[in-house]
């Protein structure tokens, strides 16, 4: 199998960090580049510290910061966006040129003030992405000068606008934009429940050609090159002077795969359809079984509730992240979650772990010790 999609989790701790975790903030790497889902306090600091370490493992695997396409914020409290604005500060120092959209959830109240021009009114949070944006512009960002858009919307109502920090305009836009380099992946978002307004992210990779049948080419005496145009859908003629189909050389497409990273939420978001079917999905798991009334109130997620989210939308997969300070060991979020998993693969994740999806949708966990990456393949769903 080849490698479709590479995520790579360098935080899991909740609002506050402690000595093992650190607070949000992922990275997606797809065949068309990467995908930053959040960035809490520290961000940049851990995404060296992970380029560094995969450099020094000798795998082969890398993390380009140029190859960043998108930062999406799944909501904006502070443990998801602190890190943001020193990191793109760094980027522009380091005389970046790529375009980056920086993209998130708001409300429609948020979203008819800045058309306006208007103050926000009081009842929009205080941590709310449009205005953390605002805060930002005022800050410098329009001093940047690598090209960002800056893009917010009403998730639920599918309403987005683009905001020019240097005129302080604001466009409506026809659908959410997708980065701008990609062209076999796809951006997607759905609401979920929290104290403000928030959404999952989704990162699929589109249905691939099937795979190139070496042995048929090799029966045919094929040269590199003929093999080369066939592989890329080119008809050729054959030794015997016959056309030769590409489409024989190929097997059935395979299906797309996709990851969702939920950021806070309580569990089951009405808003998130039955067949969604992720093939895996990174969960919040906040809060024990124990402390169901705190998750209630404060609208996070249990790991049980995780599971429950998990088999709601077809999941084939689920990894569980975003433990409060009380969870001191992963493993008690996993035991909880299994209780009710029914067959659903599931791990627990730590800072720094890695989760491998395949073009044929196998998943592999890879976490890091003193002697390199070491992995685990997570079985199918019985």
């Amino acid at each position: 199998d080849l490698m479709a999609i590479d995520v790579h989790v360098l935080g899991t701790a909740s609002a506050r960090p402690t000595n093992d975790r650190a607070v949000s903030g992922s990275l997606v790497k797809g065949p068309n580049g990467i995908a930053v889902i959040d960035a809490g306090e520290g961000f940049q600091t851990r995404f060296a510290n992970q380029r560094r370490h995969l450099k020094t493992s000798g795998s082969g695997d890398t993390l380009k910061p140029g190859r960043v396409n998108v930062l999406a914020f799944t909501h904006g409290h502070l443990d998801h966006t602190w890190g943001a604005l020193p990191w793109l500060q760094s980027m522009d120092l380091e005389n970046r040129q790529q375009p980056l959209l920086v993209i998130g959830p708001t409300s429609l109240d948020a979203i008819e003030a800045l058309k306006q021009g208007a103050p926000f009114p009081e009842h929009i949070p205080s941590a709310d992405l449009a205005r953390q944006f605002v805060a930002w512009f005022a800050l410098g960002v329009e001093r940047l000068q690598m090209p960002i858009r800056w893009v917010l919307g009403d998730v639920g109502e599918d309403v987005w606008i683009e905001i020019d920090p240097l005129s302080a305009t604001v466009t409506t836009l026809e659908r959410m934009p997708q980065p701008k380099e990609w062209r076999n992946m796809t951006l997607r978002c759905f609401p979920t429940v929290h104290s403000v307004p928030s959404c999952g992210w989704m990162v699929e990779q589109g249905p691939t050609p099937g795979t190139f049948d070496r042995e048929r080419a090799d029966e045919l005496d094929l040269n590199t090159k003929q093999r080369a145009r066939l592989a890329r859908g080119e008809d050729i003629l054959g030794p015997d002077g016959n056309t030769l189909e590409a489409a024989w050389f190929r097997g059935e497409p395979l299906a797309p795969v996709s990851v969702l990273i939920s950021g806070d939420t309580a569990s089951c978001p009405p808003a998130w359809p039955a067949g969604l079917a992720p093939t895996l999905l990174i969960h919040e798991a906040t809060f024990l079984n124990e402390q169901q009334d705190k998750a209630h109130e404060h609208l996070h997620s249990t790991a049980i509730g995780a599971v429950q989210t998990a088999h709601a939308v077809g999941a084939k997969h689920l990894a569980l992240t975003h433990y409060s300070n009380r969870i001191k060991d992963e493993n008690t979020a996993k035991k909880e979650a299994e209780t009710v998993a029914d067959g659903l693969p599931l791990v627990a994740l730590n800072d720094g772990d890695r989760l491998v999806l395949s073009d044929h949708g196998r998943l592999k966990h890879l976490s890091r010790d003193s002697e390199g990456w070491q992995g685990t393949n997570i079985p199918p769903n019985r």
